[in-house]
C-alpha cells in the first residue's frame, strides 16, 4: 500500500514538473514572439544601381516579413539622381516606419544622401558627421567639372576655394567706383550677394531648369516631415553643409545618437507620419537584424560601373560576330554570350540612352562593313565617329561617364580588329586550300598507261586510279578537275602545254 502511494507521489510530481517546463517554455516563445524586429541596411558607398536595388528589397522583404523598422546606416558622398528618386519613392510608400542613420562618427550624407535623410520617416545623425552639398553637378549633362555647386565652370574661377572676407571685402571696393569709404562691407557684400543669387540660379535654361527641380523636390521632401524646408533649399542653391548638432537645432533632423543602441532608446515613443497616418514608435525592445549586401547586390555593383558595363557590352558583340564568323570556336561564343547577359542585366537597371546604344551598334555594322565593301575609307571613318559618339552619350544620366581615354582607345581597337583583322579573316576563308582532297583540283600529272575511260595517272608523287572522257596516250600531260573518292577525274592537255608532273594549272 505504501509503496503504491509513493508511486502515485512521483508521478504527481512528474506531471507537475513537466507542466511547469511546458509553461516556461510558452511564457519564452510568448515573450520571443512579442518582441519586434527591426532591419538594419548600411550603405557605405556612392548611391547608385546597386544600392537602389539593395534598399528597395530591403523594404520589400520587411514589409513581406512584417518588420517593425528599417534602420538604414548611411555614408554616402551622394550619387545618381535616377537611383535615389527611386529609393527616395520605395521609403515613402513603405508600411514599414524608415529611420536613416548617419554613421558612423567622420561620415556624411552629402548630395543624394542630404534628399534621403530628409525624405525618410525618422531622420538621425552620429556626432561628427555633416550632411548637405546637395547642388546638382553636371547640370545639362556636360562633362565633368562643368558644375561645382555655384553653377561656374571650376576653369572661370582661378581659385577654386572660397574666398575670405577681407577678399570678399577688397572685391566690394575694388568693383565699385565712388562707394562710400565708412560703407564699401555692406554695399558689396550686398552686390556679391545679388550676383551669387544670379549664379546660383542658373546660367542656361538647362541648368534653372534642374537647378529648380531640385529645390522644389527638396522642399517637398523636408515639409512632408516638418523639417526646416529653408535649410534644404540652401543645400541645394547654395551647397549648405551643417554638422549633426547644428541639424538638430535648425530641426533638420530628429535624433543625435552616438550608437545605434542610444538612438532606438531615443526614438521610444516617437511619433512619425505614415502612408495612412501618424503612428508612435516601440523601439525599447527591438531585436536588430543585420541583412547586409548579398552577391547579387556586389555583383550588380561591379558590373553597373558604366565603363565595365560598356566593355562586358563590347566584349559580347564582338564574342559574337567572332563566333558566327567561325561557327565551332566555341570559346568566343561563349565568352560573348556571358558577357552579353551580364551587360544586359547592367543596362536594365542603368539609365541608358538608347539613341547612344543605337549609334554604337551603327558604328560596329559600318566598321565590320569596311572588311567586306571597301569603300576608301568612308564606312570606316564614318563607323569610328558614330562610335566615339554613341560612347559618349551611352548614358542617360550626367553623373555616369564614360572614360574618354577608354572611349578612344577602345574605337582604335575596334577599328583595326573590325577593318583590318576581320577583313584579313575572310580573305584567308577565300583563298584555294593547299592541303586536303581540294588541293588536288587543278593539279597537272602524267599518263602512266593507253587508256579511253579508265587508267593509271601519276599526280603528286603518287599513282591514282581516274577516269576520263576524252582518250589518254601514255606519257601525256593530264590536268585533275574532280576528285571521286580515291578515283580522279582528269582531262588531257595538248601536247605543247610543257607542264611538268605535279604541277598547278
Amino acid at each position: 500500500m505504501r509503496l503504491q502511494s509513493m508511486k502515485s507521489w512521483f508521478r504527481m510530481v512528474l506531471w507537475v514538473l513537466l507542466l511547469a517546463a511546458g509553461a516556461g517554455w510558452l511564457l519564452a516563445a510568448s515573450g520571443d514572439e512579442a518582441r519586434g524586429q527591426a532591419m538594419l541596411l548600411t550603405v557605405s558607398d556612392a548611391i547608385g544601381p546597386a544600392t537602389g536595388d539593395y534598399i528597395i528589397r530591403g523594404i520589400q522583404r520587411a514589409e513581406e516579413e512584417e518588420f517593425d523598422l528599417i534602420i538604414l546606416q548611411l555614408d554616402t558622398p551622394g550619387g545618381l539622381d535616377s537611383a535615389l528618386r527611386g529609393i527616395v519613392k520605395e521609403i515613402l510608400a513603405s508600411d514599414v516606419p524608415f529611420v536613416t542613420y548617419v554613421h558612423p562618427a567622420g561620415g556624411r550624407a552629402a548630395s543624394a544622401g542630404t534628399y534621403m535623410l530628409l525624405g525618410s520617416h525618422v531622420a538621425a545623425m552620429t556626432p561628427a558627421t555633416n550632411i548637405g552639398s546637395a547642388t546638382p553637378v553636371q547640370m545639362g549633362g556636360g562633362f565633368p567639372g562643368f558644375d561645382d555647386g555655384d553653377g561656374t565652370a571650376p576653369g572661370d574661377r582661378e581659385d577654386a576655394e572660397p574666398a575670405s572676407d577681407e577678399d570678399v571685402q577688397a572685391s566690394g571696393d575694388g568693383a565699385a567706383e565712388g562707394d562710400d569709404a565708412e560703407t564699401p562691407e555692406t554695399e558689396g557684400a550686398t552686390e556679391a550677394t545679388d550676383g551669387d543669387e544670379e549664379k546660383r540660379r542658373g546660367e542656361t535654361a538647362m541648368e534653372r531648369k534642374v537647378l529648380e527641380d531640385a529645390v522644389s523636390y527638396i522642399r517637398g521632401l523636408a515639409e512632408r516631415f516638418d523639417r526646416n524646408a529653408d535649410w534644404a533649399e540652401a543645400a541645394v542653391r547654395e551647397g549648405e553643409n551643417i554638422g549633426a548638432r547644428e541639424a538638430l537645432e535648425r530641426n533638420v533632423i530628429e535624433f543625435v545618437a552616438s550608437d545605434l543602441d542610444a538612438l532606438l532608446e531615443q526614438m521610444d515613443g516617437h511619433t512619425v507620419r505614415m502612408p495612412w497616418g501618424d503612428t508612435v514608435l516601440e523601439t525599447g525592445n527591438l531585436e536588430v537584424v543585420r541583412v547586409d549586401p548579398d552577391w547579387r547586390t556586389n555583383l550588380l555593383a561591379v558590373i553597373t560601373s558604366p565603363n565595365i558595363a560598356y566593355i562586358l557590352m563590347l566584349v559580347g558583340i564582338y564574342g559574337i560576330i567572332f563566333e558566327l564568323s567561325n561557327p565551332g570556336a566555341i570559346f568566343p561564343g561563349v565568352i560573348g554570350a556571358i558577357s552579353l547577359v551580364l551587360a544586359f542585366y547592367a543596362l536594365q537597371v542603368m539609365p541608358v540612352n538608347y539613341a547612344g546604344l543605337a549609334l554604337i551598334l551603327l558604328g560596329l555594322i559600318f566598321m565590320v562593313s569596311e572588311a567586306f565593301l571597301p569603300s576608301f575609307g568612308i564606312l570606316g571613318i564614318g563607323g569610328v565617329i558614330a562610335f566615339i559618339t554613341g560612347s559618349i552619350i551611352l548614358w542617360d544620366d550626367p553623373e555616369l561617364n564614360i572614360s574618354l581615354p577608354l572611349v578612344f582607345g577602345t574605337a582604335l581597337v575596334v577599328a583595326v580588329f573590325s577593318i583590318w583583322v576581320l577583313g584579313r579573316l575572310f580573305q584567308l576563308r577565300r583563298v584555294k586550300p593547299s592541303i586536303g582532297r581540294e588541293e588536288m583540283i587543278g593539279m597537272v600529272g602524267e599518263a602512266r598507261e593507253d587508256f579511253d575511260r579508265h587508267g593509271r595517272v601519276y599526280v603528286h608523287s603518287e599513282l591514282w586510279t581516274a577516269e576520263t572522257t576524252t582518250p589518254v596516250e601514255y606519257g601525256q600531260q593530264v590536268r585533275v578537275v574532280g576528285v571521286d573518292g580515291l578515283r580522279l577525274r582528269v582531262e588531257p592537255l595538248p601536247d605543247d602545254a610543257g607542264r611538268p608532273a605535279d604541277s598547278r594549272s
